[in-house]
């Protein structure tokens, strides 16, 4: 590697990397707080543009981890040049070229058939004469190069303030350092979420912050103008006009016809328009609709008393519930600003005081509730968005699975019923959500695939609606088609995947991770020096280090479906798993770090040169009771209970039950691979170099992670044990060979 630190790949593990530590050199207190505003800029930053991105490049939204597999490459890369002079000049200069990028990207319609996952690429708010591009290939690759070459300056900046720390003999004390400013930044970015501010208020953060990185006058003066032009250019490009935890949205009104549409990131979401039988809807569809909301009530038994809505929405299923004489309505809906949109609804169904709200996800409720139904409604729950930026399982996987399905009919009155809504847009979708509501009822459901406009599939089943006295003939097609559909590949909670045809990755995701991979081991190659220095640059401690990123990447994707199942796929989950994990992170860190030896009688001034990478270390050899041994077997157990415990029969569990799960299979992998790395980190001669390969490693992971899209959501942890013992093995073959 040009510029390397000292101690290449053959000191990795001598005896002078394991010498006395005499004495450590103090730093500045400002060199730990730039380091901690730093970490804390490329959380923020990253959040930011994954959010943002995904609202204004349609198919970026369902693959954020595209901008997070490039931040982790760019922060990996600037690393790599930690010994280069600064490029710090170079952040602004390359977010505005994303910013603009993506806003012309933006304005195209990129389509393509073919894939084995479906993906609503919806584009309501393009004009007609928008240009038309027939593949995805385009802003999936150049969102990836660009993004992370924004984070090539941050990376190499993190990477010289950690430099210095382990230059002053206090390696893991800068790591800490890095993981409070990322806590911080999820923190900054969940509080702007929740509060509602919009992408120019983030990048404005973002640009202001940064100011405060800049060494000179000119240099701030070179990032604010251009940072005013990030910003400028944010607000340029932006459509929607409310931002929610999870979608961007923009509503649409039509006072001719008393309603009015929601657009989620650029798609039509939502239609809220009259619906009781008295209303006459004055547009033709809107009554083709409404009739369709109607229909489920005229093959009922008797009318319900009791009634839940899940994804209730801005209120079409609710105020059809209460017109057809429901006495009490639970509606459920995981957004909370379309149930304030849901407010406007012209027949006002929630301010109706039989109609209880419950802001949160369906499956967390259904997983929670102890009430019965004599009716229970799944509305057009498509979702538009991912679970999280570290998973390929969406919004709504969870729940359309076996698991959720079965939950719903455990809270059916004995003559309850099941209704539910789905705009279908390909018949392999159709028939696997009758075969999960055939699969629960142990009888296929009742079939109804007209075009009502919002939804052209209707699935009812319960005895609501079974006929009192079926004739042997349509017991015969009964059977026949249960056998039909018990041949097809059901989705479960571990395998999730309901826009998928199969359990398979098709030629669209096999050649799209090979391109992703191969430009960023071109990228290694460039930042390395070449291949030569490559080679003589990567030793067994860079290996170590790259599997933990590798595993490390694969741990996390599996805490955030566990923890998103278990507790609800609300964005308060999903930003308090992140929260965990760092915290985990930090907490197995600080108990690797020891005091030093003695007090220095000076501090080194900032910059300037220190004793060489390695002679400031604990001299106590690796043993069997090293702190690595006690990690290693730690984590081989967290491991076992992440892969084998069954979370999906704790899902009704009592809070304290799934606080214990939730430490068990979540946080003791992440706790345990976290005492272990800081093990391995410490004794990394350079820890700009250890940061890189870490890093890189975790990119590996993430372009891993689309395994389970076949292998389902247990194989990436399969993956990183693998990856975790082959990083102690060869931990023990060099330290013999020693």
């Amino acid at each position: 590697m040009s510029g390397a630190f000292p101690a290449g790949r053959r000191t990795a593990w001598t005896k002078e990397a394991r010498s006395s530590q005499a004495q450590a050199v103090l730093l500045p207190p400002k060199t730990a707080w730039l380091l901690a505003l730093a970490s804390c800029l490329v959380l923020f930053q990253e959040l930011a543009l994954i959010r943002w991105m995904g609202t204004q490049v349609r198919v970026l939204d369902y693959f954020p981890n595209i901008i997070l597999l490039g931040s982790f490459l760019g922060l990996g890369l600037g690393s790599l040049w930690a010994r280069q002079p600064s490029k710090l000049w170079a952040w602004p200069v390359l977010l505005a070229a994303l910013v603009v990028a993506t806003g012309g990207l933006g304005r195209v319609v990129f389509t393509q058939n073919g894939m084995s996952e479906y993906i609503f690429l919806l584009y309501y708010d393009l004009p007609p004469a928008s240009p038309v591009v027939g593949n995805v290939w385009s802003p999936i690759v150049a969102s990836f190069v660009l993004s992370a070459a924004s984070f090539v300056p941050l990376g190499q900046y993190v990477a010289r303030r950690l430099g210095e720390f382990q230059e002053a003999g206090r390696p893991l004390v800068g790591y800490l350092w890095d993981i409070a400013g990322a806590m911080a930044g999820v923190a900054g970015f969940t509080t702007l979420s929740w509060t509602g501010w919009p992408p120019a208020v983030w990048f404005s953060i973002v640009v202001a912050a940064g100011l405060v990185l800049h060494e000179t006058r000119r240099a701030r003066r070179w990032h604010a103008a251009l940072g005013a032009a990030v910003i400028a250019a944010v607000m340029l490009f932006e459509r929607a006009e409310i931002y929610s935890p999870y979608y961007a949205l923009r509503v649409n009104p039509f006072p001719e016809a008393a309603s009015f549409a929601v657009l989620a990131n650029g798609g039509l979401f939502q239609l809220a328009f009259p619906v009781r039988r008295g209303d006459q809807p004055k547009a033709d569809h809107h009554r083709k609709s409404r009739d369709g909301y109607h229909l489920p009530y005229r093959l009922l038994r008797q009318p319900p008393r009791r009634a839940l809505v899940l994804g209730a929405g801005t209120g079409n299923d609710v105020a059809v519930l209460l017109d057809e004489g429901a006495r009490h309505v639970d509606a459920v809906e995981i957004d909370p600003a379309i149930l304030r949109l849901g407010r406007w609804h012209p027949d006002a169904p929630y301010a109706s005081e039989r109609v209880t709200v419950f802001n949160t996800d369906a499956r967390s409720f259904l997983n929670g509730t102890r009430e019965r139904y004599d009716l229970i409604i799944f509305g057009t729950l498509d979702s538009l968005t991912r679970l999280s930026a570290k998973s390929n399982v969406r919004l709504d996987n969870f729940v359309y699975t076996e698991e959720s399905l079965a939950a719903a009919r455990s809270r059916l009155t004995p003559d309850g019923g099941l209704a539910m809504y789905f705009r279908v847009p390909d018949s392999f979708i159709g028939e696997k959500l009758e075969g999960l509501v055939a699969k629960a009822f142990g009888r296929p459901p009742l079939v109804n695939r007209d075009d009502y406009g919002l939804f052209n599939l209707m699935c009812l089943a319960g005895p609501a609606f079974e006929p009192p006295d079926p004739s042997p003939a349509d017991a015969e097609l009964a059977r026949r088609r249960m056998e039909s559909l018990a041949k097809q590949r059901l989705p479960t909670d571990d395998w999730p995947y309901l826009y998928l045809r199969g359990a398979s990755m098709s030629p669209f995701y096999l050649g799209m991770l090979a391109a992703l991979a191969g430009l960023a081991f071109a990228g290694v190659l460039v930042f390395a020096g070449g291949p030569r220095r490559l080679l003589s640059s990567v030793g067994p401690m860079e290996a170590i280090l790259f599997l933990f990123g590798l595993g490390f990447l694969l741990l996390e994707t599996r805490a955030v479906t566990l923890l998103c199942l278990l507790w609800g796929a609300t964005w308060i989950t999903s930003a308090a798993v992140f929260g965990s994990i760092l915290l985990m992170v930090f907490l197995s860190t600080l108990a690797c770090v020891r005091r030093p030896a003695s007090r220095p009688a000076n501090a080194l001034p900032e910059g300037r040169g220190a004793p060489q990478a390695g002679s400031a270390r604990d001299a106590r050899p690796p043993s069997l009771t090293a702190p690595w041994t006690v990690s290693a077997a730690g984590l081989a157990l967290a491991l076992l209970a992440s892969a084998f415990v069954p979370v999906s029969r704790w899902t009704q569990s009592g809070l304290a039950s799934k606080a214990l799960l939730s430490l068990l299979v979540a946080g003791g992998p992440v706790f345990f691979a976290g005492l272990a790395f800081a093990w391995f980190f410490e004794r990394h001669p350079a820890s700009p170099r250890a940061f890189a390969w870490n890093l890189l490693g975790a990119v590996m992971g993430g372009l891993i992670e689309f395994s389970s899209m076949s292998l389902g959501l247990r194989a990436p942890v399969a993956v990183a044990a693998a990856a975790y013992a082959a990083a102690f093995c060869v931990f023990l073959r060099t330290r013999k060979a020693r």
